[in-house]
């Protein structure tokens, strides 16, 4: 089993790596690889409609977007982690997952989604319903916790003294791992669910 993890803190070391950390370390202990990307600290531009990505099957700007790209199609669980900025993700982990899911056509069907969010106080329930909007949409399974998945702390660290959002992300890595490993065998047993081509249906008609 793998795990791609990203990193949408611009911090290295700051308290969403506090999180992601210890799902890395619970994910050894259950057998599963872990890679975390971190982009909060790269230049990453929005996607801006160009429609290169339909011929070229990736993104028309060649940046950490599309080496992700290659990273979540080798993956078999996809975690998402963001500081609350003004009550949502940061803008530039934002631009990275609009460009990562737009510009990506391989099937992303039964890889598990999981999204970590680290608040000094407010928007992390916002932000939280923010990023698992990616995988409601790509027919991937969104794993749960014994409560929502943020951590608190505001200076450097300070997200270690979170003793339930620690337990909850360590709760969270080990659902992440039953359900990756349980779609596996359902793949084996009982394959993929029956696909339907795309109805797109449009509000203004001419």
């Amino acid at each position: 089993m793998k795990v791609l993890i990203i990193n949408g803190s611009p911090r290295v070391g700051g308290n969403t790596s506090v999180a992601v950390d210890e799902m890395v370390k619970t994910f050894s202990e259950e057998g599963v690889t872990a890679e975390v990307v971190q982009i909060g600290n790269q230049a990453i531009r929005g996607c801006i409609a160009c429609g290169n990505c339909a011929q070229n099957g990736k993104c028309v700007f060649d940046d950490a977007v599309n080496k992700i790209a290659a990273k979540f199609e080798e993956a078999d669980g996809l975690v998402v982690a963001s500081p609350v900025y003004y009550a949502s993700a940061n803008a530039t982990l934002i631009a990275c997952l609009d460009r990562l899911f737009y510009s990506s056509h391989f099937d992303k069907s039964m890889k598990v989604g999981a999204s970590v969010v680290c608040c000094r106080r407010g928007g992390a329930s916002a932000t939280f319903d923010e990023l698992n909007k990616y995988f409601t949409i790509s027919n991937m399974p969104v794993v749960s916790s014994q409560y929502w998945n943020s951590v608190h702390g505001r200076e450097k660290g300070q997200a270690a003294k979170d003793l339930e959002g620690l337990q909850t992300v360590r709760v969270l890595a080990r659902n992440m791992t039953f359900l990756m490993k349980s779609i596996a065998l359902g793949k084996e047993k009982y394959g993929m669910p029956k696909t339907e081509e795309h109805a797109w249906t449009h509000f203004i008609n001419d």
